[in-house]
């Protein structure tokens, strides 16, 4: 199997699959008002990081990789905008993963070890979409505590499974 097939296959369970669904149990529990509100000013809201992912995505894989104009506003996306509500943070979430399955099915596997500028850094192909994965897991933690501390309930995450097994080494 190619890098390439086993790089996004990696970011598909590890987005798609892990961060999207921790993201939409957390909408779940969320009230509209949560989505916009944070314990201080140095932490932004969840609605906000949610903003922060896509634009990210779009500027180091949908631009950086796809070939795409780059117009991101990072700033915007920690502006409070209570006029979006959770319903559009899923269309705008799937959007992005359509957008970003689109772009994977065209990289070539040279695109993986090429070097691209994004953002102001120089980094692979492979580095840029790692990238996106660690900064779509980091935040999706963040969302995960704000949950936490809005609604004092446990996102039950891993309640279908054992976590205190041991690994079996034979």
């Amino acid at each position: 199997m190619s890098l390439k097939k086993h790089l996004v296959q990696e970011f598909e369970q590890r987005v798609f699959e892990e961060s999207y669904a921790r993201i939409y149990k957390c909408l779940t529990m969320l009230d509209e008002k949560q989505l916009w509100s944070s314990p201080n000013a140095t932490i932004p809201p969840a609605g906000c990081q949610i903003l922060h992912l896509c634009g990210n995505a779009r500027q180091w894989i949908l631009s950086g990789l796809g070939g795409l104009p780059d117009n991101r506003d990072r700033d915007q996306e920690f502006v409070v905008q209570e006029n979006i509500r959770k319903s559009d943070f899923i269309f705008l979430l799937e959007n992005i993963k359509s957008q970003l399955g689109r772009c994977f099915n065209e990289l070539k596997e040279e695109d993986i070890t090429a070097i691209h500028s994004i953002q102001g850094f120089k980094v692979t192909g492979f580095s840029a979409i790692a990238h996106v994965m660690e900064h779509f897991s980091y935040h999706s933690g963040q969302i995960t505590l704000l949950t936490k501390i809005h609604t004092g309930k446990e996102t039950g995450f891993y309640s279908e499974m054992d976590l205190n097994q041991h690994n079996n080494l034979n």
